[in-house]
């Protein structure tokens, strides 16, 4: 069971590809944002870690534009700190607290990791308005997907 604030879910009947949301941590810029993750789990799992992205773009030091996320957990040893003993549950909570604790020693992103450490003002304005920004988005496409969905069930009802 996922741990609170956090979702995952099988993509259709793919059991090695999941979905997952994380959602923004209180009394962070990332306040009220619901950022989806793509994680795949590979054969070998858990002797290897999962690959996950982030789907949702995040204004962060340590994940890139791509998606792509700088956090030991996610690699093997010698680089990483991955071990069998760790699970989903465990990687998507050492990803929520990534979202609210930066680590600027491990930056992913030079500009915005020097921005975190020189003018921390700055770099939670421009993380609070990437999140309003693709905050706004989901909820206008979801606001749209239950008016289809209204919509369909009405007709389905009315025949």
């Amino acid at each position: 069971m996922p741990p609170p604030g956090i979702s995952a879910w099988p993509r259709g009947e793919q059991i090695h590809l999941l979905e997952a949301v994380v959602q923004g941590p209180a009394g962070t810029p990332y306040e009220g944002g619901a950022f989806k993750l793509e994680i795949s789990v590979p054969d070998r799992y858990p002797f290897e870690p999962p690959k996950v992205r982030f789907m949702t773009p995040i204004y962060h030091p340590n994940i890139d534009s791509g998606g792509r996320i700088c956090l030991d957990i996610l690699n093997m040893p010698p680089k990483g700190q991955w071990k069998p003993a760790l699970n989903l549950s465990t990687v998507l909570t050492s990803i929520q607290l990534l979202i609210s604790e930066p680590n600027p020693d491990d930056g992913l992103m030079p500009e915005i990791t020097q921005e975190y450490k020189q003018n921390r003002l700055r770099f939670e304005a421009k993380a609070r308005e990437s999140t309003k920004k693709h905050v706004s988005v989901r909820r206008i496409v979801v606001l749209y997907d239950l008016n289809v969905a209204v919509r369909l069930l009405i007709e389905e009802t009315s025949r």
